[in-house]
């Protein structure tokens, strides 16, 4: 029950990237603001956390072995992950980005041939290329059936443009989170926990950043003190507090698939804090009864693909996999 209880919670703070961007949009902040701000803030703390804990010096010896990819699958998982997530909200509004943003357990699943993985055989392990899991496959199409419904509910009030610039730069961030991370975890080979990680990763991202930045000075100015304070809790929240949540629900449960399964299925309920989040302080209008279908239908697809993906998994540790989730 304390791990369900942390999982849902830890859900509830990562809502809070997609209410705060909508909002941050609506009040005229720039979507380049916006991205860039969350990882500057977020540096400077995870910097600390991992000296304190005494892993700066392995980080360090692992990104001087392979700075080059450091560079680049920082810039692909966290680059092109939430800067496009931050410029789809200048089109739509949360709660369909964080429907639609479900979808990357399907892209996640599509990753699998790019990667090997370790079989046990009677000669000792052996690396095999991953495959698609077909099962879990299958229960992708209801969350991609759901995000249909919602997206047809949402193109039907738009132009086309609108609504492209909504789905498009997600399905992008669907593909460049996962296959971000779990390059860098294969390139890691487990010597790096998961806040070194993601901490070598933001470094890696920062060009990026910065160039963002940049641009932003010259387009728009200097960002507002409201868009400051907004990304500050956003990677406060999102970037910190969700993730150290969830992975604490997950090291809970490491060995039970079934209680597994369902920690990680109370990240469907992101969908519904973004929704009140947004009706409360955006005075956004109720989604339609179409919309409110397909919002289900995603959580249904996440809920049953979470209990599929284990159901076949012999008993064993399972470390949990922040490709899943907004870190």
């Amino acid at each position: 029950m304390r791990a369900i209880l942390l999982g849902v919670c830890s859900s509830f703070f990562f809502a809070f990237t997609f209410v705060l961007n909508r909002s941050m949009e609506l009040s005229g902040g720039s979507w380049l603001w916006s991205s860039s701000l969350r990882y500057f803030f977020m540096l400077p703390f995870l910097l600390l956390f991992v000296m304190w804990r005494k892993k700066w010096q392995p980080l360090l010896i692992e990104m001087k072995k392979n700075p080059l990819k450091w560079l680049l699958w920082g810039t692909v998982g966290f680059g092109l992950f939430y800067a496009p997530i931050c410029f789809a909200g200048a089109y739509g509004p949360g709660w369909l980005i964080a429907a639609t943003w479900q979808i990357t357990i399907l892209s996640g699943s599509l990753l699998a041939p790019l990667f090997y993985e370790k079989v046990q055989t009677v000669n000792g392990s052996v690396k095999v290329r991953g495959k698609i899991p077909l099962r879990g496959l299958s229960m992708s199409l209801i969350i991609i059936f759901g995000v249909a419904l919602m997206q047809f509910e949402h193109a039907s009030q738009l132009s086309i443009m609108p609504v492209l610039f909504t789905i498009i730069p997600v399905l992008i961030a669907s593909f460049a989170y996962p296959l971000g991370n779990r390059k860098m975890m294969a390139i890691c080979e487990g010597r790096l926990d998961v806040f070194q990680r993601v901490l070598g990763m933001t470094i890696g991202s920062l060009p990026l950043w910065i160039i963002f930045a940049i641009i932003a000075i010259f387009t728009s100015g200097l960002p507002s003190k409201t868009q400051t304070i907004q990304s500050f809790w956003v990677a406060m929240c999102s970037g910190l507090i969700a993730t150290l949540l969830f992975f604490q629900a997950t090291s809970l449960v490491q060995h039970n698939m079934a209680q597994l399964a369902a920690v990680e299925a109370t990240q469907s309920i992101q969908v519904l804090f973004v929704l009140i989040g947004e009706i409360i302080f955006l005075a956004s209008p109720l989604p339609t009864g179409m919309s409110l279908l397909g919002m289900a239908f995603v959580m249904i697809g996440m809920v049953l693909h979470s209990y599929i993906s284990r159901s076949n998994r012999p008993a064993q540790t399972i470390k949990p996999d922040p490709s899943r989730q907004l870190s």
